[in-house]
């Protein structure tokens, strides 16, 4: 059953002093929007929203909306934002989701196994790129994609072309851009061409960390365009 996020319309002036009072009394204010509808200003529970972005599915989840005298509306989160010294959500975007219209969405990339060329060769395996841009339908959304990287030797890349493809997801990247890829740790010491001074250049960038929750949003496609994105962007 997928989450259904009550929003309750609001009502006078929408500025920062009336934004300010639907956080003071435990809500946060958002704006509901999206396939040909009106915009509608809305509050909602800021602890169901940040359970739905800290989900397996985080920002790709499709849950229902339902606002009081309106029919219920598939939706996703496409953007947020954030208080930075309390870290707490202050305002975010839904967008009215067509379930047979397809979508831009950004979708983790997981690395799994350890490369050989880490194992054998002292190497570190350096995570380019923590998502990817697909196409697809919104019942065909992946979690994420899992690419195998164990095979990956010292100066090996996992390239788009590498990961997982099918029939129902399109993507967006392209193909030769590098994911993941494996450097040596090794510092070497080179001539600076216009003063012959030794500079010591690094191999490899630190070990990436656990991707954070994504931000980017996701648009319904032009059926004839092929499906450019239109309305959404990311703030942290």
């Amino acid at each position: 059953m997928p989450e259904v996020v009550i929003a309750k319309p609001r009502e006078g002036k929408f500025n920062k002093n009336a934004a300010r009072r639907v956080r003071v009394a435990g809500k946060i204010p958002a704006v509901f929007y999206g396939s040909g509808h009106e915009a509608v200003a809305v509050e909602v529970d800021p602890k169901q929203i940040s359970r739905i972005l800290f989900s397996e599915t985080g920002h790709n989840t499709i849950f229902d909306v339902e606002i009081e005298g309106k029919p219920t509306a598939k939706a996703m989160i496409v953007d947020w934002q954030r208080e930075p010294l309390k870290d707490q959500l202050i305002h975010i975007d839904l967008k009215r989701i067509a379930m047979d219209k397809v979508l831009q969405v950004s979708v983790r990339v997981k690395l799994l196994g350890i490369p050989v060329g880490v194992r054998a060769s002292g190497g570190i395996l350096d995570q380019v790129m923590r998502e990817v841009e697909v196409e697809c339908l919104p019942q065909d959304i992946p979690n994420h994609i899992d690419a195998d990287v164990s095979n990956l030797e010292l100066f090996g890349s996992l390239r788009v072309s590498d990961l997982p493809h099918s029939e129902k997801i399109k993507f967006l990247n392209a193909e030769d851009a590098t994911v993941a890829h494996v450097v040596s740790i090794r510092e070497e010491v080179v001539e600076t061409p216009a003063e012959g001074e030794a500079v010591v250049a690094a191999d490899a960038a630190a070990t990436p960390g656990e991707p954070e929750v994504a931000k980017k949003g996701k648009t319904e496609a032009e059926p004839a365009a092929g499906g450019k994105k239109a309305d959404t962007g990311a703030k942290k």
